[in-house]
């Protein structure tokens, strides 16, 4: 249930199990089914590689080339991240040979939080599914993935929801699939039914719902790990983290707007309703030693190549003195 409310989903729709990008393979298995006509996947420019590298060997898998295949949201010249109409108008482009739309709910490199029930309605009215991995959006923003109709989704629990590196993960698959046992799927004991499970007979009676993907019974320690930052969501309230996650991340960025001489380019949208923590600063020539300097003074950033920064004030942890402080930290290393 605490999975449940953190997804937007009831408890039938989701389970947590295996790790990211094994269940976003798995989630293709039963999701991409590309046909003669049908075979294209829409994901955005710069999609985290895990994503990119899985959807690739998914389409070659079923004997498609990704070149023609795998068709990019790419933002519009002199902009760093997407516009929610050029993503539908996309969507419409190729609505007759479309199969998946799968986006990242957060993507990892601009911090964009895309409108997620937009882009949901926009793949269904041209009759594809549409899938999104939220590595970077759950326990970093609110979701409703129910209400938004998304037909699945998967998402890690070792960034926002603090359950360690390692962390099992989480999948979404909304309840109109969960009683389709006629959908293919990679198949395992513990994803079947719990009356028979332990009768070892043949012929596979999956679990309705989301439990019916599982394959292999629970890691037990990743689970206590999970279940313990859980209980600190529960207890904090995800509308209380998103509120104070805005106002963070509002006064980071008030802050790096007065900082003079800017050796970066914030490329994170400006609208709190279009990103989570996350604020990505787009560096000039040196970045990476800005980089190592704040990090030798303490900071717990990030480095992306080719040249971002990515910062994350979390409301769970973080205080805006935190925030004075990195960014003291960020002019003093630019001026040496």
């Amino acid at each position: 249930e605490p999975v449940a409310r953190l997804a937007g989903a009831s408890p039938l729709e989701v389970v947590v199990m295996n790790s990211l990008t094994v269940n976003l393979n798995l989630l293709m298995v039963s999701f991409y089914r590309p046909t003669a006509k049908r075979f294209k996947i829409i994901m955005e420019h710069m999609a985290f590689p895990s994503d990119q590298y899985a959807a690739e060997m998914q389409v070659r898998f079923h004997g498609f080339d990704p070149e023609q295949s795998i068709v990019e949201a790419i933002p519009r010249e002199g902009e760093y991240h997407l516009r929610t109409e050029d993503i539908i108008a996309l969507i419409e482009s190729h609505q007759d040979e479309l199969a998946l739309v799968l986006l990242g709910g957060v993507n990892y490199y601009t911090g964009q939080f895309f409108d997620i029930p937009a882009i949901t309605a926009a793949a269904h009215k041209a009759g594809a599914i549409a899938g999104f991995d939220l590595a970077h959006a759950a326990g970093n923003v609110p979701l409703h993935l129910h209400d938004w109709n998304v037909d699945f989704a998967c998402w890690c629990t070792y960034k926002y929801l603090n359950s360690g590196p390692g962390g099992v993960s989480g999948i979404f698959i909304h309840e109109r699939h969960a009683h389709n046992d006629q959908l293919p799927r990679f198949a395992g004991w513990w994803g079947n039914e719990e009356a028979t499970r332990f009768q070892m007979k043949k012929g596979f009676h999956p679990q309705p719902g989301a439990a019916g993907w599982q394959q292999s019974n629970a890691q037990i320690l990743p689970m206590a790990a999970h279940r313990a930052a859980l209980e600190l969501f529960d207890a904090a309230g995800m509308d209380a983290l998103r509120a104070k996650s805005e106002q963070l991340s509002a006064y980071l960025l008030t802050l790096l707007q007065d900082m003079e001489g800017q050796p970066f380019t914030v490329i994170t949208p400006e609208d709190p309703a279009a990103r989570g923590c996350q604020v990505s600063l787009l560096t000039d020539n040196g970045g990476k030693a800005l980089f190592d300097a704040i990090t030798a003074n303490g900071v717990i950033a990030d480095w992306r190549e080719p040249n971002v920064i990515r910062v994350a004030p979390v409301p769970m942890y973080n205080t805006f003195e935190d925030v004075w402080n990195f960014v003291n930290l960020l002019k003093e290393a630019y001026r040496r």
